[in-house]
């Protein structure tokens, strides 16, 4: 059934993290706000498994039931050796990302946007200074695409799309007796995950386990929770939910913006094409995007894609490092050389950046870790 909205300054399509939070930003700044977004509610038919690194954590403060905090990444071998890998200060949130996307929706329209559950983006048309959205009865200044890996809103608009994908396939199964929670359990295996990585995550709720693939291969979970069962019983743990996705993996798609057009989030190509993180970016981004399209229409800015043009990441050294991931190494050479110092150094670089803390010791912070339920493992710390 068709909605209808008079006019509104700002459209935007996709009630995603970048979008809801584009949303809250521009309707807290003064702007009319509509989202579209076409499935029932916010936390519909998850296909992100909702992981916080830390300075996404420090963007968006974000409920505490909704998140557990994780301090360290357990990366194993494929011949299931690990290493253990911290950085003091440094942290993930695992969330329960449906309630998450629902409580951003809240705050999105407890501040003024309104959204349009079950309404799809079908097309827009120029008239005038405003854009005619079609089916709708809507008329809007600027258009927002934060709708997907697959936006309509670049298709409708002639927009760069996203040509490069990781594919992942996920399921949450009901807590695991035993799992060692301190960690991100991360596998590297080119077998099993061709390009990426396989995982299991101990959630506010739930574990999720779960890989992603490269290149067009086709994801296995069911051959990940064959090899893995002896350290973590799936077996006799109940799956709660199951979801797969696409994760841009190319960088920033061009052009992702037009006069009274812009793309952001995962529609934009905002996603790292080593890691596949893209959350953070959402956040500063749906924040940063809203703030350029109300200051270029109510205080005389520069167009919006003008502001945010500097700022955009550039992604040099992620993508030559997902080259190099694409081509699969050897299993094994990460089963001889995961303990090695250049590997640990890889790894610490890769999931902490420089993340940590000045001024705690690594013996403090193990100390700190130790007093944490470990059923299991011995704590290795590695330098930053």
């Amino acid at each position: 059934m068709l909605r209808t909205v008079d006019s509104c300054d700002l459209l935007i399509v996709g009630a995603s993290f970048a979008g809801l939070v584009a949303a809250r930003t521009a309707a807290m700044r003064g702007l009319s706000v509509v989202v579209l977004e076409a499935k029932d509610d916010a936390g519909a038919r998850i296909a992100t498994t909702g992981i916080l690194v830390k300075e996404a954590a420090e963007e968006i403060d974000v409920p505490h039931a909704m998140t557990r905090c994780i301090h360290g990444v357990r990366l194993y071998a494929p011949n299931l050796a690990h290493v253990d890998l911290f950085s003091p200060g440094s942290f993930f949130l695992t969330t329960d990302t449906a309630r998450l996307l629902r409580w951003l929706a809240d705050e999105a329209q407890r501040a003024g946007a309104r959204i349009l559950y079950g309404t799809r983006f079908v097309g827009a048309a120029r008239d005038g200074d405003r854009f005619k959205i079609g089916g709708l009865d809507l008329a809007a200044r600027f258009v927002l695409g934060a709708d997907g890996a697959r936006s309509a809103v670049a298709r409708s608009f002639g927009l760069g799309r996203n040509r490069r994908f990781l594919v992942g396939v996920e399921a949450e199964f009901e807590p695991l007796a035993g799992l060692d929670t301190r960690f991100l359990h991360c596998f590297i295996d080119s077998r099993l995950a061709p390009g990426y990585l396989a995982w299991v995550a101990p959630g506010p709720q739930a574990t999720q386990v779960g890989l992603a693939v490269s290149g067009g291969r086709r994801p296995d979970l069911v051959a990940f929770l064959a090899r893995t069962e002896p350290l973590f019983g799936f077996a006799v743990a109940r799956v709660i939910e199951r979801r797969a996705g696409r994760i841009p993996a190319g960088g920033i798609v061009e052009p992702w913006s037009a006069p009274g057009v812009m793309l952001v989030g995962d529609a934009a190509g905002m996603v790292s094409p080593a890691t596949g993180g893209g959350i953070r970016l959402a956040f500063q981004f749906g924040r940063r995007a809203a703030q350029a399209i109300a200051d270029h229409l109510l205080h005389l800015g520069p167009p919006p894609a003008t502001a945010l043009a500097r700022e955009l990441p550039r992604f040099g050294l992620k993508r030559a490092l997902r080259a190099g991931l694409d081509l699969a190494p050897p299993n094994f050479l990460a089963d001889a050389f995961i303990a090695t110092a250049p590997m640990r150094w890889l790894a610490t670089h890769v999931y902490f950046h420089r993340r940590g803390a000045k001024g705690v010791s690594f013996a403090e912070f193990e100390a700190r870790l130790r007093a944490q339920d470990a059923p299991r493992g011995r704590l290795r710390a590695v330098a930053t």
